[in-house]
């Protein structure tokens, strides 16, 4: 059996794949170490409980991407494309095939309103008219024949079918001539290339330069000192290569994936699918959007916009009676409906607009009936239909207007009627010329009283009198205008690619207030170098006449001037750039499946306000992780500083490396995932738009990760100390554990409000804390030892006031203390300069190695 292209295609990746994919970040090498060391050392159980943090982050990654791609391919499988298929060795039977089951020399047979699923030359060809926009961007219909064509063109093939096209009108047979990877759509796929790395990847690898050294600057501080004290080599690498592994922040890649997670299931529930997760966070910083034109700032459909009576147009929805006139003369001369769907996209406008109008085909005449028609073909270029009415028969007929004037012999102006001389087709010409510069389809209308024959033919379609003319055009979405300047709000600027004639692009710039006064094309692209590319594009948001490799250079010079760039499109021409772009968007059902298999997030309701309201939720994750990043990372910094201070001043190391990686379990996981994936409460969607890297993560997450830190660690301290005094070393290490544990859960419940996870996930891990320290085996397992009541008092005492501490600092306006605190002002204003010195220490420490959007957040 022959097989098709498509055959050999790798299906989607498992879940197991996707793990070991997931373990491609920046920590797992360190931690991957830090276990080995153990396990060489003699610390089996130290090694596991490393792996176990790395395979359970890696696994939960994994499952929310392979459940996204099975959704997407069960999008892609509800929308394949079926074709009727004649093979000559089976019997020359007909039946049913998909796209992927197509190969070189098979027959297919098109009619009206289906979908080409591949790419062939016309054996056949009977009135064919094919919609090539979602190829070209064009929005006219293309017609088609079946003699040869060799232009190098793909929109000027007139032999040729193309995968993702429609056909509008007529019949064709058709033979395959390519598949797979050798179609257009397939050629765009490969000249999409491989995507940059983005999102979650990127951070981590800038954050390594953070994490690591810091880690490994305290781990060399205590190997120094236990070599001062004359501890062995062995002895003093065990506690630093823990301090060294255990400060590292593991849960981090875990906040921030659970965060996305819990953005996507979001925005799943609005109707945008998310393919990839890491994405949310580059579709939350993006400051350019690139719309196509044709079907998503477009409806994608053919609709009367205009009546003209040869010289001045009205809107569909503001027509005098001369012009409904108009309207419904070119509804007589269509095809009859009879329950039945019309097969060109003209004929249906004019159906459409006639039931909005509540017009009937007899306005004006009493009744008419249908007697005779000559169906509209390519080659013959109208359609005319013979009706009887009480005054005797009418011949109407709509149509191109360079062959329907032809006809004319009279023209309709208002209650009189004119010779229609070369003088007056002069003015119709112009206006025709003008409404076609505007982008739309226009036909011209006219009508004659008829004898009484009853037949029809072509040399009775004479002697016409000019009605006027109807503007035919796809138009702007309802919502389109108000989506765009949602985001102009935000700071996204908003650029139209299109493959559209520029005066078509224009029109629709100027109804959507895109309009900057420059339109730059694909023949301007191609004459600018690549070096003054970018400077060109500076200021232009409107894009005529352009390829899908000049789409494709349009983003990519965007990029390379340092924008972050989402493209969204539905058709195969907008698969280059969508791939290309930091976040692709395939927009609504429609969308090809080049766009929806290149993209990142699949738009499935079809509304354009659906991109803005997942822009609303991928902000929302800054406002989400705000809380949790100041935590996890204050948390880690209080304990590195915590277990050095104290292990220089007692001479040995506090903690162990599972007590450190405990801590990390009871902060890093639940609670700091609680407050990453609680959604944002109490603020509207027009506020969230406002939410970012730069207002999100600027100078207050870095003052509260300096204020969290010195609570943690001054919590830590202060119950080791007075432990310390009071009892053995061992209760004063455990109850500093305590302390350093207690400290960070209070600032997280405090942090998430009234969420209900948050609180939850708080008091479970204060309570697995609690069952640890006192069960003998537990306590003993992770080195500690069971706190007597006083010991728990000292701990909590001091987690809780070091904790309210942090919160009045970082949460609280210092007017609501120093109004009513006597002695307050003193307190604040050292309390703030306290703050400002941590901050700007930690900023010019830390700032060259942060993640990108915190860097860039932080000022100098």
């Amino acid at each position: 059996r022959r097989t098709s292209a498509q055959d050999g295609a790798p299906g989607p990746a498992g879940l197991a794949r996707v793990t070991v994919e997931e373990l491609d970040n920046p920590l797992t090498p360190a931690l991957a170490a830090g276990a080995g060391v153990s396990a060489v050392v003699g610390s089996i159980t130290d090694a596991a409980l490393i792996g176990t943090v790395l395979g359970v982050n890696a696994v939960m990654s994994g499952v929310q991407r392979v459940g996204a791609d099975r959704a997407l391919r069960r999008l892609v499988d509800l929308s394949a494309v079926r074709v009727r298929l004649r093979r000559p060795d089976e019997a020359e039977t007909e039946a049913k095939a998909t796209a992927d089951q197509l190969v070189p020399g098979d027959v297919i047979m098109l009619t009206a309103g289906d979908a080409v699923p591949t790419v062939a030359r016309h054996l056949a060809a009977k009135g064919l008219e094919v919609d090539e926009s979602s190829l070209t961007g064009e929005s006219q219909l293309v017609t088609k024949t079946a003699r040869p064509s060799m232009a190098g063109s793909v929109a000027d093939r007139t032999s040729m079918l193309y995968e993702g096209t429609v056909i509008a009108a007529g019949e064709a047979t058709a033979v395959v001539v390519a598949t797979g990877e050798r179609t257009e759509i397939g050629r765009a796929t490969r000249l999409a290339g491989e995507r940059r790395p983005g999102g979650v990847e990127t951070r981590l690898q800038s954050l390594t330069t953070v994490t690591l050294p810091v880690a490994l600057v305290a781990g060399a501080g205590l190997l120094l000192s236990d070599l001062l004290r004359g501890h062995s080599l062995a002895q003093a690498l065990g506690p630093a290569v823990s301090l060294a592994v255990a400060a590292v922040p593991e849960g981090l890649p875990f906040v921030a994936t659970a965060a996305e997670l819990a953005t996507a299931r979001r925005m799943s529930q609005r109707g945008a699918l998310v393919r990839n997760p890491a994405t949310i966070e580059a579709l939350g910083r993006i400051d350019v959007l690139c719309f196509d034109k044709t079907g998503t700032l477009t409806m994608g459909r053919l609709r009367l916009r205009l009546v003209s009576d040869g010289e001045s147009t009205s809107p569909t929805k503001d027509l005098s009676p001369q012009r409904r006139i108009v309207v419904a003369a070119a509804l007589r001369a269509s095809p009859e409906q009879a329950g039945r769907k019309m097969p060109h996209p003209t004929d249906q406008a004019i159906i459409r607009a006639a039931r909005d109008l509540e017009m009937k085909d007899f306005e004006g005449l009493g009744s008419w009936k249908r007697m005779a028609e000559l169906p509209f073909e390519p080659g013959r270029g109208y359609h005319a239909v013979l009706g009887r009415t009480p005054d005797g028969q009418l011949l109407s007929v709509k149509g191109a207007p360079e062959i329907v004037l032809d006809r004319c012999g009279e023209w309709s102006r208002g209650d009189q009627v004119i010779p229609f001389d070369e003088k007056a087709r002069e003015k119709v010409e112009q206006e025709v010329d003008r409404l076609a510069r505007l982008g739309y389809r226009v036909l011209a209308v006219g009508e004659r009283k008829a004898s009484g024959r009853r037949d029809l033919t072509e040399s009775r379609i004479d002697r016409l009198c000019l009605l006027g003319l109807v503007c035919i055009a796809d138009p702007v979405r309802p919502t389109a205008a108000e989506a765009v300047g949602r985001l102009r709000k935000a700071g996204v600027d908003i650029v139209m690619i299109t493959g559209d004639h520029p005066t078509t692009a224009e029109a629709i710039a100027a109804e959507l207030n895109l309009l900057n006064g420059k339109i730059m094309t694909g023949a301007d692209l191609d004459a600018l170098p690549e070096e003054k590319l970018g400077e060109a594009l500076a200021g232009v948001s409107v894009f005529a006449r352009v390829s899908p490799n000049q789409k494709a250079r349009v983003v990519q010079a965007l990029r390379e001037a340092g924008r972050v760039v989402a493209v969204t499109g539905d058709g195969a021409n907008d698969a280059p750039a969508i791939r290309l772009a930091d976040v692709g968007i395939a927009l609504g059902e429609r969308a090809t499946p080049a766009a929806r298999e290149t993209a990142d997030v699949v738009v499935t309701d079809d509304r354009i306000e659906t991109i803005t309201d997942a822009i609303a939720d991928c902000r929302a994750m800054w406002r989400s992780t705000r809380d949790a990043l100041a935590v996890l990372l204050g948390g880690n910094i209080g304990e590195i500083a915590f277990t050095v201070l104290t292990g220089l001043v007692s001479g040995s190391s506090p903690l162990n490396v599972r007590q450190l990686l405990l801590v990390n379990l009871l902060t890093d996981m639940l609670p700091a995932v609680a407050l990453a994936a609680r959604p944002p409460s109490g603020v509207s969607r027009e506020e969230l738009l406002q939410e970012g890297p730069d207002r999100s993560l600027g100078t207050a997450l870095t003052r509260d990760i300096a204020v969290r830190a010195c609570a943690t660690a001054g919590a830590a301290v202060s119950a080791w100390t007075l432990a310390r005094m009071s009892g053995t070393r061992e209760q004063a290490d455990t109850t500093g554990l305590v302390a350093l544990v207690g400290t960070q859960l209070a600032q997280t419940i405090a942090a998430g409000g009234r969420d209900p996870l948050v609180l939850a996930s708080g008091l479970a891990s204060l309570a697995a804390l609690g069952i640890i320290v006192q069960v003998p085996v537990l306590s003993h397992f992770f080195g500690s030892r069971p706190l007597l009541p006083h010991g728990w008092l000292i701990a909590l005492g001091c987690a809780g006031g070091f904790a309210l501490g942090a919160v009045l600092v970082t949460r609280l306006p210092g007017g609501a203390i120093v109004a009513y605190v006597p002695g307050a002002a003193q307190v604040a204003r050292l309390v703030e300069e306290l703050k400002d010195d941590l901050a700007d220490g930690l900023r010019k420490s830390l700032k060259d190695g942060l993640p990108a959007g915190l860097a860039r957040a932080l000022p100098v």
